[in-house]
């Protein structure tokens, strides 16, 4: 009872994905129009986010006042990926936004023209306790990565940070990559595709993979992990014409985003707290799950790591993303 109930409360959990679409909102230009509690003018900003445990720290940093600190006024508008997120950046929809930075120089390989600010989420560098990971079922004869060879394996989306990374696992393991059959599939429908072996794997972001590993699920390989130390996964952006027209707006959101990472990272009871305000994780996966490492700076020889893996596998169309230009 207990495995079934843990799986139907999957459906009501937000999924955690990178490509999909976003619902409809009423843009927000950044403007100075209110008094702040200093007496200084206070700037609305709105920021594109995933609904994850990822940007827990964005609205902790709210709560506890950082935002207000440095005059501005957060509102958050949930999209399912960063796929959404990014054309609403650019166009001024979004003043910022949160995406995973694959996701970010795929964009920025195509000329779109985005920055990314500061941090988002960093791995665990855990293996086997990482805030991905490919899971199998119990009886699998898939032992570690290399094993993933010639099985047929589930990301939510294809070319993008989860096949690389996991490409990287299976070559480290000694199997052959070339070998992975990939199917994009959502996060949610992941744990129900292992259990009925619709997938032989699947490559699972928190909850969905504690939700397997509830299950009876083993995890095989930590991709994140494993490509690189302290990974650097996500970053909060702009786009480079309101960083050029407004580089005091963009010191100051960098600022408080800075103290509210700092804040979570020492902070995980808080963090956990937090969840229920903007996700429909249930309570009784809260204090299990698996949180991300939340570093005030982007690691960029990791992304450096993730950038040459991306040409390896051929995801960026020949062209590649100048990172001196993205991570300024």
């Amino acid at each position: 009872m207990r495995r079934r109930r843990l799986a139907d409360l999957a459906i009501a959990v937000v999924t955690v994905t990178t490509a999909a679409a976003c619902g409809t909102s009423t843009p927000a230009s950044p403007g100075s129009d209110a008094s702040g509690s200093a007496g200084t003018q206070t700037t609305h900003v709105k920021v594109g986010v995933i609904p994850i445990v990822d940007v827990a720290p964005l609205y902790l940093g709210e709560k506890k006042g950082f935002f207000r600190n440095q005059g501005i006024e957060l509102t958050m508008e949930s999209a399912q990926g960063g796929a959404a997120i990014v054309p609403g950046v650019v166009s001024g929809q979004f003043q910022f936004g949160f995406s995973n930075v694959t996701s970010l120089m795929i964009a920025q390989g195509k000329g779109v023209p985005v920055e990314a600010v500061v941090n988002g989420a960093t791995s665990t560098s855990k293996v086997g306790a990482d805030v991905t990971g490919v899971t199998v079922k119990k009886a699998s004869p898939v032992k570690s990565a290399k094993d993933l060879a010639g099985k047929t394996v589930a990301v939510n989306t294809l070319q993008n940070i989860g096949d690389t990374t996991l490409r990287e696992s299976v070559r480290k393991d000694g199997g052959d990559a070339s070998k992975v059959q990939f199917v994009e599939m959502p996060f949610d429908q992941m744990p129900a595709a292992l259990d009925g072996g619709q997938v032989d794997a699947a490559w699972m972001a928190e909850p969905f993979l504690t939700i397997a590993k509830s299950q009876g699920g083993r995890v095989v390989a930590s991709p994140f992990a494993e490509t690189a130390p302290n990974l650097t996964i996500a970053a909060y952006f702009t786009s480079t014409k309101l960083a050029t027209q407004n580089p005091g707006l963009i010191k100051n959101f960098t600022e408080a985003m800075t103290k509210s990472l700092t804040y979570a990272d020492q902070h995980p009871d808080e963090v956990r707290q937090v969840l229920s305000t903007y996700t429909k994780i249930p309570s009784q996966l809260t204090n299990s799950l698996t949180l991300p490492r939340w570093p005030a700076t982007i690691n960029l020889r990791s992304v450096k790591v993730l950038a040459s893996l991306g040409e390896k596998d051929g995801i960026f169309g020949g062209k590649k993303p100048d990172l001196e230009a993205l991570f300024r």
